[in-house]
């Protein structure tokens, strides 16, 4: 019996140190695995625990808008209303959708995008239904809420430009943010944030965009909102005010109409540009909301390039525009004075070739007054011939053409002023003596921009000084380009009584009995304007065409029809501004640039009346232009 219960207490206590020993491993596994949680990796699990509890989310700042020189809003913020659906709020979204599309428009195609996207994301993410809903869907929506369970309206921004295709190639235009657009800013990874892809909201993009917000919100491991803990407002972004003047930019683009071309109107003295149209033009607000690739393929393929704007990036060959800087040139090196006369008897010969002079018959003997005013070309023939290719190239380049300008809009090109050394580097041949005879009466390899023409003429009529084109005022709470821009711009070095020449002979363009703008005299309460006709040819015209007669610009396909220009200057006693004005294919400068820069520069004078003219009072914006 005693020997039995021995056996028995043994196989007890065994059990009972398998069991203990059993559980003490238990207890040390455990207790290793809470010390590597707990010590090893607390780190880590903090981490994963604040972030199921709290999620930073950054707020999109409102955009800086851009305005003219009066404050006139030219590129704003608009609400930008959508509707969203929440599919855990919804017992079934495909009839939710049904009853929605009823109030608001909805494809085939974009019911099944909006389904997909549910199956994508969790139940308690809105997806975006539709936006840029008008107010009365918007209104339609809210008074069938109760029908749509689900659904809600959310309200957002929308970059806005009130003035649309008027301003298209200035302001530019906002549009997604793409992979190469990415630079470190945490703004760019928002959906649907927007940055500028032409023009000012390209070029000032950075100061436009202003600086993110943050809210920090509570939320579950499945990333549901519980509660907002704090939150920080945005910054928005700087204003942007311009140089330009809204109302003269409608004139301008009103008033090349339909044509392909180009006006700028700028300060004479500082280079400020008061107005920059470029036309054929497109609706940037278009942009913002994204084309279509049909509306896409309409704008790329127009033969009229809309897209381009061709106050800074269109070039075209100068023509009699560019005789003031052959004069200049002549006259600085003393090759002609206001003296020399040639004789012109509708032509000039050199080896077996003939350059003609537009007028048939010649314009007898001419000086250089007359030969601005009349734009005799065997006059400018034989001083170009004289000064040379090297000498022009010098003067044209101290006046602005054949490089970039500097100015503050992207996409500007630098036209062409070719030399000597220009010829045998590019082409690989030498100068020879009749292209500078063609580049006298601005044709041949030189092509130019309607800004840079805008700034040879300014730089000539404001006694030679080296203004610099701009656009941009300043940059609200950046008041420092404004400073800057108010220097006064360095000398030419050009003697004042040479500029004087050119400047009384631009003058008699237009108020000379015998200009070859004298259709386009303008007189403003006794200010009158100068100027500078321009027609550059785009084809060659043959021996044989000459023979049977050339024919007209109207009778040829538009492509082949020359390029109209005129430059000008006002008021001619004391110049304060000048235009300069392009119109693609348009026909002959007197006949179609000249009106056109004769209107413009109306307007420019009866909205800055010179306090020296008679009548004239201060400057001041109409009350009907004046901003609300």
């Amino acid at each position: 019996m005693q020997r039995r219960d021995n056996d028995r207490q043994r196989v007890f206590t065994r059990r009972a140190a398998l069991l203990a020993g059993g559980q003490l491993l238990l207890l040390g596994g455990l207790a290793a695995r809470m010390y590597q949680m707990q010590v090893v990796e607390s780190r880590k699990y903090q981490t994963l625990a604040e972030e199921n509890r709290i999620n930073l989310r950054l707020l999109a700042p409102s955009r800086g808008r851009i305005l003219d020189r009066f404050g006139v809003p030219l590129a704003v913020n608009q609400r930008n209303y959508r509707v969203v659906v929440t599919a855990e709020n919804s017992p079934d979204v495909a009839d939710t959708l049904g009853r929605l599309s009823r109030l608001v428009s909805l494809s085939d195609d974009e019911r099944v995008r909006i389904l997909r996207e549910i199956r994508r994301k969790r139940k308690f993410v809105p997806v975006t239904v539709r936006e840029y809903l008008s107010w009365d869907e918007v209104a339609l929506v809210e008074v069938n809420a109760p029908d749509l369970p689900g659904v809600s309206i959310e309200v957002g921004e929308l970059r806005a430009y009130p003035s649309g295709a008027k301003m298209a190639h200035i302001l530019g235009y906002v549009a997604a943010v793409a992979q190469e657009d990415m630079d470190g800013d945490p703004l760019l990874d928002l959906p649907g944030f927007r940055i500028g892809r032409n023009g000012i909201e390209r070029q000032f993009d950075a100061a436009l965009r202003g600086r993110a917000g943050a809210s920090q919100l509570e939320v579950n491991a499945l990333g549901r909102i519980i509660r907002e803990l704090d939150r920080r407002e945005s910054e928005p972004g700087q204003d942007v005010v311009l140089t330009l003047d809204a109302a003269l930019q409608r004139t301008a683009t009103a008033r090349i109409g339909e044509e392909s071309g180009a006006v700028v109107v700028m300060e004479a003295a500082t280079g400020a540009v008061l107005a920059l149209a470029s036309t054929p033009s497109y609706d940037p607000n278009a942009f913002v909301q994204g084309l279509t690739p049909a509306e896409w393929s309409a704008l790329a393929d127009d033969e009229r390039a809309p897209l381009r704007n061709k106050a800074v990036a269109g070039e075209f060959a100068p023509g009699s525009t560019f005789k003031m800087v052959v004069a200049l040139a002549a006259l600085e090196a003393g090759a002609v004075d206001a003296q020399t006369q040639f004789y012109c008897p509708g032509y000039m010969e050199l080896g077996d070739g003939k350059f003609h002079c537009w007028r048939e018959h010649g314009h007898g003997s001419v000086d250089l007054a007359r030969g601005i005013a009349e734009s005799c070309d065997v006059y400018f023939y034989e001083t170009a011939r004289r000064v040379g290719i090297d000498r022009i190239a010098a003067m044209a380049t101290k006046l602005g053409l054949g490089r970039r300008l500097g100015f503050d809009l992207p996409g500007e090109r630098a036209g062409l002023i070719p030399t000597r050394a220009w010829k045998t580097a590019t082409l690989g041949q030498g100068w020879v003596l009749g292209e500078t005879l063609v580049a006298g009466i601005g044709q041949g390899y030189i092509v130019t921009t309607p800004l840079q023409l805008a700034v040879m003429t300014a730089r000539i009529v404001n006694g030679g000084r080296a203004v610099v084109p701009h656009v941009a005022r300043d940059v609200v709470q950046g008041r420092a380009l404004a400073a800057r821009l108010s220097a006064e711009a360095p000398s030419l070095g050009i003697a004042p009584r040479n500029l004087a020449l050119v400047v009384d002979a631009m003058a008699a363009v237009i108020n000379g009995a015998r200009g070859t703008a004298r259709v386009a005299r303008l007189d403003v309460g006794g200010q009158l304007m100068g100027g500078k006709t321009g027609t550059s040819q785009v084809r060659r015209i043959s021996r044989a065409e000459r023979l049977a007669g050339v024919r007209k610009n109207s009778d040829l396909p538009w492509r082949h029809r020359d390029h109209a220009l005129f430059v000008a200057f006002a008021p001619v006693a004391a110049p304060r501004y000048v235009c300069a004005v392009v119109v693609e294919h348009g026909g002959g400068g007197s006949a179609v640039a000249a009106p056109i820069a004769r209107d413009v520069m109306a307007e420019v004078l009866r909205r800055y009346p010179s306090r020296e003219a008679p009548g004239a009072g201060v400057a001041t914006l109409p009350a009907h232009d004046r901003p609300s």
